[in-house]
């Protein structure tokens, strides 16, 4: 058994550590807070376990975190009118990016975003319209950032394709058999729904779409907000930062954002918010107008639908699977997420005329 205090200790932290606790409620990883005491104040780090199932090689996450810093930092003296702040990598004691454990799994440690919170559900519109406006930011801050200085850190990632063959193929014969009429049901939710699973990546190759770096993973609870000002200040959880299409991220800050009953309810119970939609679009699309193109306004409908079905599809998938990749609380717990997203993506589809017609009204002429 590893023991994260004894992480911690291989790590250069400006003073003593004093505690190490479980943190946050990620999916993937494993995170700790670090308390720690120096000269002068008492401050917190955060310690992270990379999940090597999920991330086969994690020392190319650590190249991009160190090209995304090069490349974002000296931006920021320059936007006075918010505060923004990326975390930084603390190094090991003999100077490396991270350290390995005797299971050779990567620790990382990086600093604690202070007076900040974070939210599983939206609170109201104004909140929605801020953290629109927080991933508008950040794509602004990355879009020019060559693309080919990133690894691709988890090939295949929201490419819906991908995940759908990967799905009929264990559905023939899955690990873990359920014939429970929930189980049947996303079986049939997939299967009238599968010839549409591909529409961002056909935009792809046609060349309306093209490859450029985003967050990857910019759902609500990775969204950090400052407690004096309500303003989103940062965005987290950047191991998913690599190549791939704008619209998986739109698409996963709409799907998150605009669930109000959140990813655990009853599913009877979940809707997609058109109000919250519109409030993230109004604080979104200001920040990219300058380098959106038609087709990047024509997809937003197709995204949030299209992330709320793969979703749905990859939760489903670990249920038959065994629960091999999501972290869960309970027995059946990915079989009800999948459920909750499907009911998500029903009711975007139920909605797109609406959905259409604010991404028309706010796109720039």
């Amino acid at each position: 058994m590893i023991d994260p205090a004894a992480i911690a200790r291989q790590f250069a932290f400006p003073g003593e550590v004093l505690t190490v606790r479980e943190y946050g409620s990620g999916n993937v990883n494993d995170t700790y807070l670090v308390r720690v005491a120096d000269t002068e104040a008492v401050r917190d780090f955060i310690l992270q376990r990379l999940n090597p199932h999920v991330f086969p090689h994690p020392e190319r996450i650590m190249h991009n975190l160190r090209v995304l810093d090069d490349h974002v930092r000296p931006k920021l003296p320059a936007q006075p009118n918010r505060r923004w702040e990326l975390p930084r990598i603390i190094p090991t004691r003999t100077g490396a990016d991270y350290h390995r454990d005797p299971d050779s799994a990567l620790w990382r440690a990086q600093s604690f975003i202070a007076d900040t919170e974070s939210f599983d559900a939206i609170a109201d519109v104004s909140q929605a319209e801020e953290a629109g406006r927080g991933l508008g930011f950040f794509h602004g801050l990355i879009h020019d950032l060559p693309v080919h200085l990133l690894h691709d850190t988890l090939p295949g990632f929201h490419v819906t394709p991908g995940y759908l063959a990967r799905y009929t193929a264990l559905a023939t014969a899955p690990p873990r058999p359920d014939p429970s009429p929930e189980a049947l049901f996303c079986h049939r939710f997939i299967a009238e729904r599968k010839e549409a699973a591909g529409v961002l990546e056909a935009a792809h190759l046609r060349g309306e779409l093209p490859a450029c770096p985003i967050h990857g993973d910019p759902k609500l609870a990775n969204i950090l907000f400052a407690r004096d000002t309500g303003q989103a200040i940062s965005l987290i959880d950047l191991d998913t930062v690599k190549p791939g299409l704008l619209h998986y991220d739109i698409g996963d800050c709409l799907r998150s954002c605009c669930n109000p009953a959140g990813e655990d309810a009853n599913p009877a119970k979940v809707s997609f918010n058109l109000a919250c939609c519109a409030a993230i679009l109004r604080g979104y699309l200001p920040q990219v107008a300058p380098f959106f193109s038609v087709a990047d306004y024509h997809y937003i409908y197709d995204a949030v639908r299209i992330i709320a079905f793969e979703l749905g599809l990859r939760f489903f998938s670990d249920h038959l699977a065994g629960d091999l990749y999501f972290r869960i609380k309970r027995p059946g717990h990915n079989l009800r997420r999948a459920m909750v997203q499907f009911a998500l993506c029903r009711s975007v589809e139920a909605q797109e005329a609406e959905i259409r017609a604010i991404v028309r009204d706010l796109q720039k002429p």
